[in-house]
């Protein structure tokens, strides 16, 4: 066993400096034919930039959407209105036990001294308020859904509420929470059809351009042919030059989408200002930053391969 591993090993470690040098050469190749041709190969890099840089815009506008639907007037609280009757302390006991339900991720008393005091904020209500003997508002809960529930879940737990002998009134935005969560859907089913279309055109476009390098170069691959060199070393070359054009393409994307957030920064902090900082706003997150220069290496990589096998498959003339 001895004897037979010191034979092997030394085998072993020429093949593999073989296929680095083999690496090397083809790395070195492939970035020399990009070089030959600068403008057209910013110009396809660009191009491409372009193209993968409108599905991360749509995610991070379909991100902040959900964001914005999640601040504005406490859309995803129901309100609970109590009969005029009702004390804090019943309040209180009220939403303990709403509180300790499964359906329910939080429960907020608003009081009718606040109540009063939002009625005073509004432009005209102030005088009016002032005139009255006493104040007419009730206690009035807010509670939060748990996060998951659907619309059937969501309706049953309104339904609930509305039977309980404290309540006068349940308001609850439920219609217009379903048809925002149903453009959102689209807009993710609709960014996600786009993120393919475009993934395919990445792969046709750098397909094409390296077609059109292998027949610049087919005379020289021929040679190759008849050295006897395989189909793989003959690939690798352009296999190199897609993954060098998806990968700048993605950079050039991702440089793109930070573009555009620093470019909208000033106007979301005026629109956040407005709302006295209740909407919160982000930009795409990082592992989505830094998986989307890898997999656009990756479509051209196939593109590449697509093209060049094509080739090989060819009958030699």
């Amino acid at each position: 066993m001895n004897a037979r591993a010191a034979t092997t090993a030394p085998r072993g470690r020429p093949r593999l400096a073989a296929w680095r040098r083999q690496h090397a050469w083809c790395l070195r190749d492939s970035l020399h034919q990009l070089a030959r041709r600068p403008f057209g190969t910013a110009l396809t890099i660009v191009v491409m930039g372009l193209a993968l840089s409108l599905p991360l815009a749509f995610y991070l506008l379909l991100a902040n959407v959900q964001h914005l639907s999640g601040a504005l007037g406490e859309s995803q609280s129901v309100s609970v209105f109590l009969k005029p009757s009702i004390t804090m302390d019943t309040a209180e006991s009220l939403a303990q036990d709403l509180r300790a339900r499964a359906d329910v991720a939080e429960v907020t008393i608003r009081t009718p001294r606040q109540g009063l005091a939002e009625l005073a904020a509004v432009q005209g209500f102030g005088e009016a308020l002032h005139a009255l003997p006493a104040n007419p508002l009730p206690y009035v809960l807010l509670v939060q859904p748990r996060k998951g529930l659907d619309r059937a879940q969501a309706g049953a737990m309104v339904q609930a509420l509305r039977a309980l002998p404290q309540v006068d009134l349940v308001q609850d935005d439920g219609q217009w929470r379903a048809r925002l969560d149903a453009l959102i859907a689209l807009g993710r089913r609709a960014t996600l059809l786009l993120a393919v279309l475009l993934g395919a055109a990445a792969v046709l476009v750098i397909g094409n351009t390296v077609r059109l390098d292998i027949r610049t170069r087919a005379d020289e691959i021929a040679v190759q042919q008849l050295v006897g060199a395989s189909a793989s070393f003959v690939r690798r070359p352009y296999l190199y030059e897609g993954v060098w054009y998806g990968l700048a393409a993605g950079i050039v994307a991702v440089l793109l989408v930070l573009l555009l957030e620093a470019v909208l920064a000033a106007p979301v902090r005026e629109l956040v200002a407005s709302y006295a900082g209740r909407l919160q706003f982000g930009g795409l997150p990082s592992t989505a930053l830094l998986l989307t220069p890898l997999c656009a290496a990756a479509l051209g990589w196939l593109g590449a391969w697509l093209a060049s096998t094509r080739h090989l498959l060819r009958p030699s003339p």
